[in-house]
């Protein structure tokens, strides 16, 4: 989540004097507006907003809404669709994405309301699952974003398993910095588990270092993740680990303990492993991973940083996916839950949407006959030259007013009258 910065103060105008006023270039103005596009597409995962999603049943992620005008309780969601058709105006929630939801608008939950593009609907959806986010609350704080009371908006990080948003200085760690980001501040880990929910993920415990991303980019590079290979190497994160003499080192607390007290020596993985080692039913880790998932009970519970592709990395083995299934996290190994996934999806939808357009421009200009293609190119360099000597005469240190533009097109349609006279 990303916040806005407001300002005001009782200087009147003169407080702003010193202060340059921002410019920008045609084509940096387009390169801007492309970028948020881009960004609202990768949210919405390509969803033109037509039709409601309800048909599709639980979608495995899809952009959610909460309207709060209509279920002030928060405990309905509706898709991207039903936003726009049916709550403009309301108080709504942006979530983000949720993974398999089905869209609540006109159901039992919203009273009279009738959802404009699917009124024939089931009165409940008992597979959504609903958090504190769907009343506008988020992270352990219960704060809104943007929280008005906030003197400057921070970004917020999202949870794979409970979906919620937390403040980067509300996930348990001593500072911020432990949070592994690159020299740029950009993020070196694929998905964040927070503390609540990393006892779920103990298994993964049981795993290389390298699924764990790291802050140390001065130590040995991670070893890509192939199709034949685990990643192996080094890692500065809250696993347990081995030291040169064979204790066990949970790296976030510095506490030593002998092999015996969690699992066996040989319950710990194997620095390299096969990825198609479950492929024939075997298992990646060789051992019963009920068994040998450490215990939570006596940990201090950490925020978890994941390296990139480690959903590659764990086992698929019947007994592994089956526990999975135990642990509530089955949708860790499906592919389509990954947000790396669906915003793979939403660039292919944007691209093709993108190709759409051209060849609708292109047959449009192609059903032209010769006269009409030459009036399209004389009034293209018409407006390119109009604008040009405008830019040319215009006092740089003046606003542009709307009665600029307005006088641009006027000229405009003179020279048009006159050529065509």
């Amino acid at each position: 989540m990303a916040g806005e910065a407001s300002c005001g103060g009782g200087g009147g105008a003169g407080a702003f004097e010193d202060e340059a006023e921002p410019t920008v270039t045609i084509g940096e103005y387009i390169e801007g507006i492309e970028a948020e596009e881009l960004e609202a597409d990768l949210v919405l995962g390509g969803d033109d907003g037509k039709e409601c999603t309800y048909g599709g049943g639980y979608l495995k992620r899809q952009a959610v809404f909460s309207c709060l005008t209509c279920v002030p309780d928060g405990v309905a969601g509706v898709c991207t669709a039903c936003s726009l058709a049916c709550h403009d105006g309301h108080e709504v929630v942006e979530l983000w994405t949720k993974r398999k939801f089905r869209c609540d608008c006109g159901n039992s939950k919203f009273g009279s309301h009738v959802c404009k593009l699917c009124p024939e609907k089931d009165p409940e959806n008992p597979v959504n699952s609903y958090n504190h986010n769907f009343k506008g609350s988020y992270c352990t704080c219960g704060r809104p974003y943007p929280d008005p009371e906030a003197e400057k908006q921070v970004e917020m990080i999202q949870c794979c398993i409970c979906e919620d948003w937390f403040h980067e200085d509300h996930i348990g760690l001593n500072s911020i910095e432990e949070i592994p980001r690159d020299e740029e501040g950009e993020p070196l880990y694929e998905d964040f588990i927070c503390p609540k929910c990393s006892p779920q993920c103990y298994f993964l415990k049981l795993y290389p270092d390298t699924i764990w991303a790291s802050n140390k980019q001065s130590s040995a590079p991670q070893a890509e993740t192939t199709d034949s290979t685990v990643m192996n190497g080094n890692s500065s994160h809250g696993d347990i680990g081995k030291s040169e003499n064979d204790a066990l080192i949970n790296h976030v607390n510095g506490e030593k303990t002998s092999d015996n007290d969690n699992c066996t020596k040989d319950s710990v993985a194997p620095e390299k492993a096969s990825l198609d080692d479950s492929s024939d039913g075997n298992c990646k880790l060789g051992m019963n991973i009920s068994s040998n998932t450490p215990s939570a009970d006596s940990e201090k519970k950490m925020p978890f940083f994941v390296s990139k592709g480690w959903r590659e990395v764990i086992c698929r083995c019947e007994t592994c996916t089956n526990f999975y299934a135990q642990q509530g996290v089955a949708y860790l190994i499906d592919k389509e839950d990954s947000i790396e996934e669906y915003e793979k999806v939403a660039k292919q939808k944007r691209e093709k949407k993108l190709e759409q357009q051209e060849g609708a421009e292109a047959n449009f200009l192609n059903s032209l006959d010769h006269v009409q293609k030459i009036e399209i190119l004389s009034g293209i360099n018409d407006m390119k030259n109009e604008f040009q000597s405008f830019l040319e005469t215009f006092d740089s240190s003046k606003p542009v007013t709307s009665e600029d533009i307005r006088a641009v097109f006027e000229n405009l349609a003179k020279k048009k009258k006159q050529r065509l006279s």
